[in-house]
């Protein structure tokens, strides 16, 4: 269980409890974030300019598509709008890890940091300009969209997020008072 601002983890002060915290949410950003960017170098170089490979027949495919837009490739003439959106993202999430105390929401935003950081380093230095890249996307569902693992990073999390405000869970470690009654 989440434990309540001021709690101590076997006796240490509280601000040691929130730097475990903030260590879990940088270690999973820090993955989700290599995973993503070790995916991308990876089919870039063996990928592009190749026919597609069958994952599961023709359900899933593994194919480089370079997408300047969002999801479904909606808003290619909004590169930048999505580039200040990561940032802003970023920021937000910071401000929240200073008070975290939630392992739950530390994976989580975790989980949101890396992503962001994923496709906003594409938007940064991808051609075909900075601040304008586009997002390299290699996962292909049939009938669905194309994506990356930034993509997934990103999804996951803001589930889980989802998940944890349902639950009435607090990135301080806290409850909401209506969920305590429930």
């Amino acid at each position: 269980m989440d434990e309540p601002v001021g709690a101590t983890a076997a006796g240490a002060a509280p601000g040691v409890v929130r730097r475990r915290r903030i260590g879990v949410l940088l270690t999973v950003a820090l993955l989700a974030y290599l995973i993503d960017l070790g995916s991308k170098l990876l089919v870039v170089a063996r990928l592009e300019s190749h026919q597609p490979i069958q994952v599961l027949g023709d359900v899933v495919t593994l194919q480089v598509i370079r997408n300047g837009g969002a999801a479904f490739g909606m808003g290619q003439a909004m590169t930048i709008v999505f580039t200040m959106i990561a940032s802003a993202v970023i920021v937000v999430i910071w401000r929240i890890a200073r008070k975290l105390y939630s392992l739950p929401w530390a994976i989580a935003l975790g989980l949101l940091l890396g992503g962001a950081f994923g496709n906003l380093t594409d938007r940064l230095f991808r051609t075909p300009e900075a601040f304008r890249g586009h997002v390299v996307d290699f996962i292909s569902v049939q009938h669905f969209a194309v994506f990356n693992l930034a993509d997934s990073a990103i999804v996951c999390g803001g589930i889980l997020v989802v998940l944890l405000s349902f639950r009435g869970s607090n990135p301080d470690g806290t409850v909401h008072q209506a969920a305590k009654e429930a």
